[in-house]
């Protein structure tokens, strides 16, 4: 992916990742996130596809890739599905939360040691 879209999702995600936490169990207030989520990406890759293809449908191009799940490459589809499929999301939004706390927990350590 682009640097834009790179940007986009890492804003997303930081915006978002501390309501996120490994349980069964799935907060009310994933569902709007996932929606949200959802909207920013689909503008993003319609406005794209768009600017290269006049008269892009978003629904008609939906629809067609369902239909051809089966044809597509594997890392592409799997691309795809973190977009629209939710355990995907919150696999996502759970793999970018242990990152950040990984780095929160280095700077502290780092700090308390240069301040002993």
């Amino acid at each position: 992916m682009d640097d834009d879209f790179q940007s986009i999702q890492r804003t997303f995600m930081e915006k978002h990742y501390q309501e996120f936490d490994d349980s069964e169990e799935n907060k009310l207030i994933y569902t709007s996130i996932f929606n949200e989520y959802i909207s920013l990406i689909e503008k993003y890759i319609e406005e794209k596809l768009l600017d290269r293809i006049p008269g892009f449908n978003m629904t008609a191009f939906t629809m067609s890739l369902q239909q051809h799940k089966d044809e597509m490459a594997g890392d592409i589809f799997d691309m795809l599905l973190t977009f629209t499929d939710f355990l995907a999301f919150k696999e996502m939004f759970l793999d970018y939360r242990a990152v950040s706390m990984s780095r929160c927990l280095f700077s502290l350590a780092r700090w308390l040691y240069s301040s002993a």
